[in-house]
């Protein structure tokens, strides 16, 4: 089942090469389809994140069957509809988490991986709310088993995920900390209800930690940096911690480390990647944020945080604003439709 008004070409965003932004190109290519349980979007927002960064720069390649296509969160409405779907209806106002191909004009995704349009969220803003969303729920909720009356770090408490980790914290009623590069960073963490914020530029940010926690530490930390942080992540964490990476931003490999530290206060070292996980356990996400996070985003005490939107033809300056981290919260692309 699908639109009536359906184009045959759409424009859409190829990297020609791996390398910096100068790589990326606008092209004009067929209009996907939708198969069995899939629906097609005419995309209105794309979300912009590290890993599209990463793809560009030749080292996350999308995984086999993938198209080349960067993206992995779109907004718009749903415009054809796949056998074997059921609860989705042409033009009904979806964001939705996909494997690849968000920057386009239209974009298949998984229809059990689409979610409905919060209703206080404009369909351009809830183009930055899946990726992040998918990613901070699975981790922070499912993974890190984050409690009420824990405490919880997120690094980088200023970018689209540590914006969303922050607020996921507090609505599970944990004392929350964030790191974030300056004053104003430190202020806006803060403001989406950061507990306390450290400037990692300026403090030892594990001092900080034991200092804010009277020595204990935190229960849970989100990190997207990676190998040099993990000594200090360790000192920051109590006893039974959890420590959950998503990202390796500061390296992956780790010389010297004492593991003495993980044995003697039983801590738990784990992450994940979204984009490689199944079909069933991304839908399975989306069923847990459907259901403990879409009424909050309905209700508007989550929020989602916008930095700036750019049009589709210029992905290339939004690549350059996301490596310049001067951002806070999400970066997005508009097509115009």
């Amino acid at each position: 089942m699908a639109s009536t008004d359906l184009p045959g070409t759409m424009r859409q965003i190829r990297f020609a090469g791996s390398g910096g932004p100068e790589v990326i190109s606008v092209e004009t290519a067929p209009v996907p389809h939708a198969g069995p349980g899939q629906v097609l979007i005419e995309v209105v927002a794309a979300g912009v994140n590290r890993p599209d960064v990463a793809q560009r720069a030749g080292v996350y390649p999308p995984p086999p069957g993938a198209t080349e296509i960067p993206g992995l969160e779109v907004a718009g409405r749903v415009v054809a509809i796949g056998n074997e779907v059921t609860g989705l209806s042409l033009g009904d106002e979806v964001c939705a988490l996909v494997i690849s191909g968000g920057y386009a004009e239209y974009a298949v995704a998984e229809a059990a991986h689409c979610l409905p349009r919060p209703k206080v969220v404009s369909l351009v803003d809830a183009g930055g709310l899946p990726e992040t969303f998918f990613t901070v729920y699975s981790n922070v909720v499912q993974r890190g088993r984050l409690a009420p009356g824990e405490s919880f770090l997120v690094h980088g408490g200023s970018s689209g995920i540590g914006a969303t980790a922050i607020q996921i914290a507090k609505h599970v009623g944990a004392r929350v900390f964030a790191t974030a590069g300056s004053a104003e960073k430190c202020r806006f963490c803060e403001d989406l209800g950061a507990d306390a914020a450290i400037n990692y530029k300026e403090a030892d940010f594990a001092e900080e930690v034991k200092r804010l926690t009277d020595g204990r530490g935190v229960d849970v930390i989100l990190d997207m940096i990676g190998a040099s942080y993990l000594a200090r992540n360790l000192k920051s964490l109590a006893p039974d911690g959890r420590l959950v990476m998503i990202a390796l931003m500061g390296g992956y490999k780790v010389d010297g480390l004492n593991i003495t530290p993980i044995m003697r206060n039983r801590l738990t070292f784990t992450g994940s990647t979204l984009r490689p996980r199944g079909k069933a356990d991304k839908a399975a996400i989306a069923e847990g944020l459907r259901r403990d996070i879409w009424p909050e985003l309905d209700a508007g005490r989550i929020r989602s945080v916008t930095h700036a939107t750019f049009p589709l033809e210029q992905a290339r300056e939004a690549h350059e604003l996301m490596e310049s981290s001067a951002h806070l919260g999400k970066i997005l692309l508009t097509t115009g439709r």
